[in-house]
């Protein structure tokens, strides 16, 4: 086919548009659309505008006319031009025009009879195509084969079969048709003319539309049949609600007859208690004339046990002058053994030179008097905890015998006379039926900041609150093992309790409910220690070491480097600094800054038991001294630290048996020792040497000083609590 150029100057689009024009040196068509559309279009067309118009592209072809100047119209239906979409600046490539010449419209049959053959010979149809060919004389054709496009017949079929499913779909009254729409298929395109085409379609409408209203009257059949299930529904509510009063009529005479009943077995029991009280009175009788007669009984004993008592007194007077011959011998002997056990020692120390002890520091002048001594008696099993309360001259104990004491034990100066009477103590007892049940032994025992309450916790795994007065005020209960250490925050809203159920325990002091659990230990929590209010530690016989904080389920910080059980844990006064001990005979200190010991203090030769700060440096009322750590251990000796550079002060040897407590005083000048030799030392820090010795009768459990610093208490497992004076 030749090539011409196409001069489309100017045309007009209808339905809904304005005009537009064609530029034919940009190729570009220019559309002026109505707001109709939903679009803001400004006057030339932007190249992101969507315009929608489905076959647009495919019919122009068939409208143009080429090589004409004079201004044409388009006209095609509302629906064709909304479905179309332009991506791109409209040329007349985008819209199926080309712009050189191509006389679609005018083809004539030798053109029509190339295509023919072009479409046999690119099917593979040769032989047809050839004698086709031959037979039309394409031979002598003059057209260019190259400038044909391959597939133009099918193109042409295609378009000529969206042209005629466009008109026979064209309405002839100017509405929209887009519901209406209707796709035919190819054959009947083919092989129908366009009046068949529109009674075809006609037909589909009329079916949809039976079907519409086919539908319209099942929907009112339904509806009917609703309403009739309806009032079929009604009418056998209406039968049951009578059938349910019928029943609310037999149900109420069925209650009448219970109430009569129940009022006949009600006389029936007043008649009953009638007798019953009768009973009581005479029973009450009888109770009272035995309670006379036991008063009687009781009488005639206690007459008799004022007479054993004097009798008892006066052997007491004479065992008294006894013992006191006795004691001067028992002085020379500790003395001997003390003296003995020193030069031993002195050979065997590493590191500093140990406390020499000579004959001045053990005479008769380093005793303390009976005369200075307070023992108070009472418990009936050996006494394992004692501390002071932080306000007032209150000493409270803990027992085997599954009791606390409170001691009331006054300013003035000790006597030596036993504190027996009911009047001075009381008696916090953890049991309810019979004493010295092992299982109530009182372990642990703490007082809060100001001194008003008592927190103990024993071997039945439960914590107790009580007042100063001794009245039980909370129980704690969630462990399930003995409790082994207790502690109060220093603001006094928690108490932290650690158990050999492998756990930790922080509870609310208020509600007397427990806050939250930890259980980070695989075996029984020996020691617990506040940091301050909200953080803590823990340790254990696992080796471990843990700090929480209240709140958090997962520790803040773990300290591993113990090769035996963690016995004792203690933060320094500002809290910076953990000391442990342990039972692989070494003490460390550690800093949270830090995840290996800041100090690993080695001199004990066995188990270190316990482990005290002095309250000394900063953040204490001695800020001018230097801060130091003590230990004491299986092997007999105290040790004192310098906790800046982890080396050893002095190793204070006097004691025979293990050091089960140690205690600074106030002013951090004095430390106070129990062994279970049955001697209490005090020790000058800064001399290193005994400067007073007290001998009891049992091991020694636990001492503490007063907040005053002029009292010390100690607990023995002979079962009593000692009180003396310290006067230097």
């Amino acid at each position: 086919m030749p090539r011409t150029k196409v001069h489309l100057l100017y045309y007009k689009v209808v339905d809904d548009s304005e005009e537009g024009s064609f530029d034919r040196k940009s190729e570009k068509l220019n559309l002026k659309l109505t707001k109709q559309h939903g679009y803001h279009v400004n006057p030339f067309i932007d190249p992101k505008l969507k315009l929608r118009v489905r076959v647009l592209a495919t019919l122009l072809p068939l409208f143009i006319t080429p090589q004409s100047k004079e201004p044409k119209t388009l006209f095609f239906p509302s629906w064709a031009s909304s479905n179309f979409i332009f991506t791109q600046p409209i040329s007349g490539r985008n819209l199926g025009v080309d712009v050189d010449d191509c006389r679609m419209i005018n083809m004539n049959s030798h053109e029509l009879n190339y295509l023919v053959y072009r479409y046999l010979h690119e099917s593979g149809f040769t032989h047809s195509a050839f004698t086709f060919g031959y037979e039309a004389a394409l031979n002598k054709s003059t057209i260019d084969g190259n400038l044909v496009p391959p597939g133009a017949l099918i193109t042409f079929v295609q378009k000529g079969i969206q042209y005629l499913e466009l008109e026979a779909n064209l309405s002839t009254n100017d509405s929209d048709i887009d519901e209406d729409f209707s796709f035919i298929q190819p054959i009947d395109l083919i092989t129908k003319n366009v009046y068949e085409l529109q009674q075809m379609i006609n037909e589909k409408k009329q079916n949809v539309q039976k079907a519409k209203n086919r539908e319209k009257n099942k929907g009112n059949r339904e509806h009917e049949q609703e309403h009739s299930r309806e009032k079929d529904k009604e009418a056998s509510r209406e039968k049951e609600k009578e059938h349910a009063r019928e029943k609310e009529k037999e149900h109420a005479k069925e209650r009448e007859k219970e109430i009569e009943q129940e009022h006949v077995r009600e006389r029936e029991r007043e008649r009953q208690r009638v007798r019953e009280k009768e009973r009581e009175k005479k029973m009450e009788i009888e109770i009272h004339q035995e309670r006379e007669r036991e008063k009687e009984r009781q009488m005639r004993d206690k007459e008799r046990e004022l007479e054993r008592e004097k009798i008892e007194r006066e052997k007491e007077k004479a065992k008294q002058k006894e013992k006191k011959n006795e004691e001067l011998a028992d002085v020379r002997r500790e003395e001997d053994k003390i003296r003995v056990k020193q030069e031993e020692n002195v050979t065997t120390e590493v590191g500093p030179e140990p406390m020499e002890i000579d004959n001045s520091s053990t005479s008769l002048s380093s005793l303390i008097p009976n005369s200075d001594v307070t023992v108070l008696e009472g418990h009936t099993s050996e006494v394992f905890v004692c501390a002071w309360s932080p306000a007032g001259s209150l000493l409270a104990s803990g027992s085997g015998d599954s009791t606390a004491r409170i001691w009331s034990v006054g300013d003035g100066p000790c006597s030596s006379n036993s504190q027996k009477g009911p009047l001075n103590v009381a008696v916090l007892k953890h049991y309810r039926g019979r004493t010295n049940d092992k299982s109530k032994d009182v372990t642990t025992l703490d007082w809060n900041g100001d001194g008003t309450l008592l927190a103990t916790g024993s071997y039945d795994g439960q914590a107790r609150i009580w007042s100063k007065d001794g009245e039980l005020l909370n129980t704690l209960t969630k462990h399930k093992g003995p409790i082994f250490s207790l502690k109060w925050n220093k603001k006094g809203d928690y108490l932290l309790s650690g158990s050999v159920d492998k756990t930790a325990i922080v509870w609310d002091t208020k509600t007397g409910e427990w806050k939250q659990q930890f259980e980070f230990h695989s075996a029984p929590t020996l020691d617990v220690d506040w940091r301050n209010n909200v953080s803590f530690a823990t340790c254990s016989t696992d080796n471990m070491i843990y700090v929480c904080k209240v709140g958090d389920n997962r520790p803040v910080k773990t300290f591993v480097g113990h090769q035996g059980e963690v016995n004792a844990i203690k933060w320094d006064p500002t809290g910076s600094l953990l000391a442990s001990c342990s039972d692989d005979s070494t003490a460390k200190i550690w800093s949270l800054k830090q995840d290996t010991c800041l100090h690993d203090l080695k001199e004990h030769t066995k188990e270190i038991y316990t482990i005290r700060w002095s309250p000394t440096g900063p953040g204490t009322n001695n800020p001018n001294q230097p801060l130091v750590l003590a230990s004491a251990s299986f092997d007999s000796t105290i040790k004192l630290w310098d906790v800046e550079t982890g080396n050893l002060l002095h190793s204070l040897v006097a004691h025979g048996d293990p050091v089960y407590s140690v205690a600074f005083s106030p002013n951090g000048e004095y430390l106070v020792s129990g062994s279970l030799d049955k001697c209490m030392h005090i020790w000058s820090v800064k001399e290193a040497k005994v400067v007073k010795t007290y001998v009891g009768s049992g091991g020694i459990f636990e001492v503490c000083w007063n907040k005053e610093g002029d009292k010390i208490g100690a607990c023995f497992s002979n079962n009593v609590v000692i009180v003396l004076d310290f006067r230097m």
